[in-house]
């Protein structure tokens, strides 16, 4: 029988290919203000912190052997979790449309064609990935992941000859720290409502999580540094300023239409797998050959340029989401069975929700992210013993 487990290095090549983005690289972009040495402090913290959390939610799912989604429904029910893998999917779509459209932007730059023509070549080529499949890319994954890692790497040498001395690289004072910790945190958080479905597929789900969570956490810094660093010195803000000064022309097409293509297939994938938990007989691939086709059409229809809070909102939603699941699976260690349970999760996520955005737009010099992830995952463990205990002395009184 054919052995369908996703293997390491498999997962080290779709984690890769997922952090080597221009969205990565462009939100990278948006610490500039900040300058070099508090932008890198503020990537590296803001990626710990995000990949801590998207370690655990990959080794969740993959004990569990469920899809992200699923997985929800250890704190949240069935129903809880179909309004997560809703909301997964609505930002899934939101991102395959992103990445389709900084592509065709940074594409149409390099060679001028029709905005609707590259979109549309975009689209057509992750579907084609699409039905490739997870466990047949093979040697094709990998020559992609060696040709991107390559590129990268020629990319960051260019970039670290033109950096000037530490004294030119100071804070203009228009981004705080915490903001551009936030922005840090948020890409990791992006990911975490997918990692799961890849999880579940390995026959060691700590390794594979700590493959996935690490190869994803070290690219998107590299990525991150990538951006601020064009935007400080390179002369520019975009990709396109970083291809087109390291003198990449075919290179560069290459690197961005690859790029997009496996990390938007990511999306469209996880996409399909949160629709068979809002409904088991939906078929996940058609599912993401129609996200797909929605996304292109949006990038065709609507300009996506700044995404700073498109990634604050998936923050608020899924941090504490996580925090719930994790203080259940590994402090209460118990699924949740209750009606009454459910609805008391779902009351403290709604609460941290707020919470996040309150803080977010508040003089918090804690930021958004461990706010409501402390309180959601406080009260969850807390609930959860003080359930525990009364359980167990209402059984002792039992005659």
């Amino acid at each position: 029988m054919k052995d369908t487990h996703i293997t390491q290095p498999q997962f080290a090549m779709i984690w890769f290919g997922a952090a080597l983005s221009i969205a990565e690289i462009m939100t990278g972009t948006y610490l500039a203000p900040l300058g070099l040495t508090q932008g890198l402090y503020a990537i590296i913290l803001g990626h710990i912190i995000g990949g801590i959390l998207l370690f655990g939610a990959g080794l969740i799912g993959g004990r569990l052997r469920q899809g992200s989604m699923n997985t929800t429904a250890f704190s949240f029910g069935p129903l809880g979790a179909k309004g997560f893998a809703f909301l997964n999917m609505l930002q899934l779509i939101g991102w395959t449309s992103i990445m389709i459209y900084d592509a065709m932007l940074a594409l149409q730059t390099l060679a001028p064609l029709s905005p609707m023509i590259w979109t549309i070549a975009i689209g057509a080529l992750v579907i084609l990935w699409l039905f490739i499949g997870l466990h047949n890319t093979g040697y094709m994954q990998a020559i992609v992941s060696l040709l991107l890692l390559s590129l990268t790497f020629y990319m960051g040498m260019h970039m670290i000859a033109q950096w000037p001395s530490e004294s030119n690289l100071v804070s203009d004072g228009s981004m705080s720290f915490i903001a551009a910790l936030e922005l840090s945190i948020a890409m990791p958080l992006s990911w975490l409502p997918l990692i799961s479905d890849y999880t579940r597929e390995s026959k060691h789900p700590f390794t594979a999580s700590l493959t996935s969570a690490t190869i994803y956490t070290v690219t998107s810094i590299v990525m991150y540094t990538l951006g601020l660093s064009a935007a400080i010195f390179g002369g520019g803000d975009s990709i396109i300023t970083i291809m087109m000064n390291a003198g990449l022309g075919l290179a560069g097409l290459l690197v961005i239409i690859f790029s997009t293509v496996t990390t938007t297939f990511m999306d469209a994938y996880s996409a399909g797998v949160s629709s068979t938990t809002i409904y088991n007989s939906a078929s996940s691939k058609g599912i993401a050959v129609i996200v797909t086709i929605v996304g292109t059409i949006a990038a065709i229809l609507y300009p996506m340029d700044d995404i700073t809070d498109f990634l604050y909102l998936i923050g608020s939603v899924f941090t504490p989401m996580i925090a719930i699941l994790l203080a259940d699976y590994f402090m209460n260690r118990q699924q949740v069975q209750t009606l009454s349970a459910f609805l008391v999760r779902g009351t403290i996520w709604a609460v941290s929700v707020g919470l996040y955005h309150y803080m977010l737009h508040s003089e918090s010099t804690v930021g958004a992210t461990l706010p409501a992830f402390t309180m959601a995952f406080i009260i969850t463990t807390i609930i959860g013993f003080v359930s525990k205990a009364v359980k167990v002395s209402t059984e002792v009184k039992q005659p």
